[in-house]
């Protein structure tokens, strides 16, 4: 039975990041009320911790408006300049007084800091993403003890540690204008996009934003444990943990007692994951793609960045909405995206529940960096800490060391003159190669590494990590942009093994917006909507985009065109990622000119961090766009998928028969209606099931025009039992459509909270999904976050 479990567990008893207190340990929490002041003490104010400055300052009424509000962000860039100084003092129960050691556990501070204890220096921190120990032994005393943390700004930080940097220059210096951001963010571990982005705003944080906390023992202390589950073949007595769509998430009850003092209880997985990257018939190149226990996988999903500019402000409903948002749109991979934060435990704890597979970037995006030993030595501790923090979690499939940097450089994106470009090669080589990789494989054997995307993966390798063409679609993953060309023309798009972002912005609905602006803002060229566009000429883009094939808003109501233009860019970017997914989920089982066996898509991105215009398809606060609606169709199990090539209309799909229906734009019932024969093929595959002349459709179904009517098309099981979303294609712009009629719509409000969505199950070798029973998913849901109700 279940309780012959072969595994192999190792416990470290070394500085790592800590899921609960360690054990064997008296534990003083040192959460809860601080005092915070800035340099000059002209602010005084009572904090929480954690937390962090901005929204301490908005909780005690010292800034009066959200920092999201309007153009605030600009307007609090003060605090983000200052120096600030959190204090607390508290006393030593005396049963723990005669125990030999004391340790003061920072889990997070951001960033860059002095700490003292009863006005002596105990240490200094510089990395937002590592937690720190200080010993203090001998320094505590029998009454009060106080302990200050002393923050410096981390905009001063690093432009300081810029300067400093003579013997040559580390780009970029500064973001684009237009981002309004901070300068030389490359230089400070710490969320990359606090600087700001292209969908985000500048707030560089400041605070002690994880938990504080002192531990007392007499002996030693177990710090962190994690497990390497192993098996031989898919035994009888084993139940694996699975992808969603692709099985269940079977997920074990660990116990671990070292004879402390009690012991813990978390979860463990069996499942293994191989990256498969080897030869292809009739293709030069190499695959990639997913091999979860044995098995391919096809990765749908999205990229994911930081939830909020103040992490304190990140709850674990803000989380769970995210992810069920996530898998309600049959998505079962996320990619962890290098310019933002490693998640919370919360985090990955639910995708190892949903069965959402992990891409897991380390902190490092679009930028080159420093190699000196101290910054390299940091960088260590920290990849060292989140490996061992991860590596137990299932849902996590790869680590990967950057986001874009090999393509920085490869692409020359700095302007970095040929006769040193070595020098920055062999910079990168040091920090991802050379310290990155070499941790990663010492700590985990598990899964596969990467050292950046888009890559060539082992090509790039054998290219000294560098390739001279990293978006090669021959190998490895690839980043595809392309805003001005039509993206209804499919055949733009790369051919590629695997796509790991593309996308096109729109703008959140005016239900989101108002919450941070007034009715003057609401104009597609006011100055709000020019602020909070963050990528260059993102707006013009848009509409240019959405000209090529719907006719723009033209209301007389300034309101209603603003509303209208809000609607037409989430309609023209729902489109253009449904045409360009559709594209790489029926490119898995084609070789065009040697390109093609696409293996997984990831569109950029999933949620947004702020109220604002951006590649999301889920709105700040939860609110799904148009896109998200429609990923529910383009990632269903089971898809249809047509395109016009040549005059002809092919629709590929699988073991179905296809029923495909011409509308006119006038009328719901349909023109016309026909049947392809049931057509078989291999299970996870797409194959073509239907092609028809266009010109002799149109004239088979009476008086059908190119501009007057619509195809329909779905796929059905041999039973007649539809099986796919129904799906559509256009045969011309519909701003060129005749006959389209205004609707007449009512809607009432049924449920004022929907229920939960069911999770899907797909059984690929049968084509058809099934739904499992909410109640026990909650009951599992309650016992993943508490163990002790087990």
């Amino acid at each position: 039975g279940k309780d012959r479990l072969i595994f192999i567990l190792r416990i470290f008893a070394l500085a790592s990041e800590a899921k609960r207190p360690s054990l064997g340990v008296d534990v003083i929490s040192l959460n809860g009320k601080w005092q915070l002041m800035n340099s000059n003490s002209s602010v005084s104010v009572s904090a929480e911790v954690p937390g962090c400055v901005h929204t301490t300052l908005q909780r005690q009424g010292f800034i009066s408006q959200d920092p999201y509000y309007r153009f605030n962000d600009l307007a609090y860039r003060w605090i983000s300049l200052d120096n600030w100084t959190y204090t607390t003092s508290f006393s030593v129960p005396s049963h723990v007084r005669g125990k030999g050691k004391a340790v003061l556990v920072f889990e997070g501070v951001d960033t860059v800091s002095t700490i003292s204890l009863n006005g002596l220096t105990i240490g200094k921190t510089d990395n937002m993403f590592r937690r720190y120990d200080f010993d203090v032994t001998g320094l505590l005393k029998d009454e009060e003890n106080v302990l200050q943390v002393w923050i410096m700004s981390a905009v001063t930080y690093a432009s300081q540690r810029s300067h400093a940097h003579t013997e040559y220059r580390v780009p970029p210096d500064c973001p684009p204008p237009v981002q309004k951001g901070e300068c030389h963010v490359n230089f400070i571990r710490k969320a990359q996009s606090s600087f700001s982005w292209d969908w985000g705003p500048s707030f560089p944080t400041l605070g002690i934003w994880k938990g504080v906390r002192l531990e007392v023992f007499n002996t030693s202390r177990v710090l962190s444990y994690t497990t390497s589950p192993k098996y031989g073949t898919h035994t009888y007595f084993v139940s694996l943990w699975w992808p969603f769509g692709h099985g269940e998430q079977f997920l074990y009850y660990l116990t671990i007692d070292v004879s402390l003092e009690g012991g813990e209880t978390f979860n463990v997985a069996f499942r293994t994951v191989e990256l498969v990257q080897e030869p292809i018939p009739s293709s030069p190149g190499l695959s990639f793609y997913f091999r979860i226990n044995g098995k391919p996988i096809f990765l749908k999903g999205s990229n994911w960045i930081p939830v909020h500019a103040f992490q304190d402000q990140v709850t674990t409903d803000m989380i769970t909405i995210l992810l069920r948002s996530a898998q309600k749109a049959n998505m079962n991979a996320l990619r962890v995206w290098g310019g933002g934060v490693y998640e919370q435990d919360i985090f990955y704890s639910l995708c190892d529940m949903y069965g959402i597979m992990i891409w897991q970037d380390f902190m490092f995006a679009c930028a080159l960096y420093p190699t000196e030993k101290d910054f390299i030595q940091t960088v260590r501790e920290e990849v060292t800490q989140q490996v061992r923090r991860l590596k137990s979690h299932p849902s996590v499939v790869i680590w990967s060391g950057n986001n874009e940097n090999e393509a920085a450089i490869a692409t020359d994106w700095f302007n970095i003159p040929v006769t040193v470009r070595p020098l920055y090669v062999k910079d990168y080589v040091h920090l991802y190669v050379e310290n990155i990789r070499d941790i990663v494989l010492q700590e985990d054997s598990t899964r596969p590494f990467l050292v950046s995307s888009p890559t060539n993966g082992v090509e790039s390798e054998k290219e000294g990590w560098v390739a001279k063409d990293p978006y090669d679609p021959h190998y490895g993953d690839t980043h595809f942009y392309s805003y001005y060309k039509d993206c209804w023309d499919w055949t733009a798009f790369p051919r590629t093994r695997f796509a790991s972002e593309y996308g096109f912005q729109s703008w959140p609905s005016l239900s989101t917006l108002s919450k941070v602006s007034v009715s003057s803002d609401w104009d597609f060229s006011s100055n709000f909507s020019a602020h909070r566009q963050h990528h260059e000429d993102g707006n013009q883009q848009m509409l240019k985009q959405a000209e090529l094939h719907y006719i723009l808003p033209n209301s007389t109501d300034p309101l209603q065109k603003y509303r209208d233009t809000i609607y037409i860019t989430q309609v023209m970017q729902a489109q253009c990622v449904k045409i360009q997914t559709e594209f790489y989920r029926r490119s898995r089982s084609d070789i065009v000119e040697g390109k093609g066996h696409t293996m997984g898509t990831l569109y950029w991105q999933l949620n947004d961090i702020w109220q604002g215009p951006s590649w999301s398809s889920v709105e700040f606060g939860g609110k799904w766009k148009m896109l998200h609606y429609w990923a529910t169709d383009f990632y269903a199990p089971i898809l249809s998928a047509g395109v016009e090539d040549k005059g002809d209309l092919l629709i590929y799909g699988c073991f179905a028969t296809l029923t495909v229906k011409l509308h006119s734009w006038s009328s719901f019932n349909a023109v016309c209606s026909l049947e392809s024969n049931v057509t078989t093929i291999k299970a996870g595959g797409s194959t073509l099931v239907f092609q028809y002349s266009i010109s002799a459709l149109l004239t088979q179904c009476g008086n059908c025009t190119r501009r007057s009517c619509i195809v329909t098309f779905h796929l059905s099981s041999p039973e007649g039992q539809m099986i796919s979303p129904h799906n559509h294609i256009f045969l011309s712009s519909p701003r060129y459509a005749e006959g389209l009629q205004k609707p007449n719509i009512t809607v009432r409000t049924i449920h004022s909270h929907p229920p939960p969505p069911p999770l899907i199950y797909y059984i690929p070798e049968m084509c058809f999904f099934t739904n499992r029973d909410v109640t026990e998913r909650k009951e599992l849901v309650l016992k993943v976050l508490n163990p002790s109700t087990n």
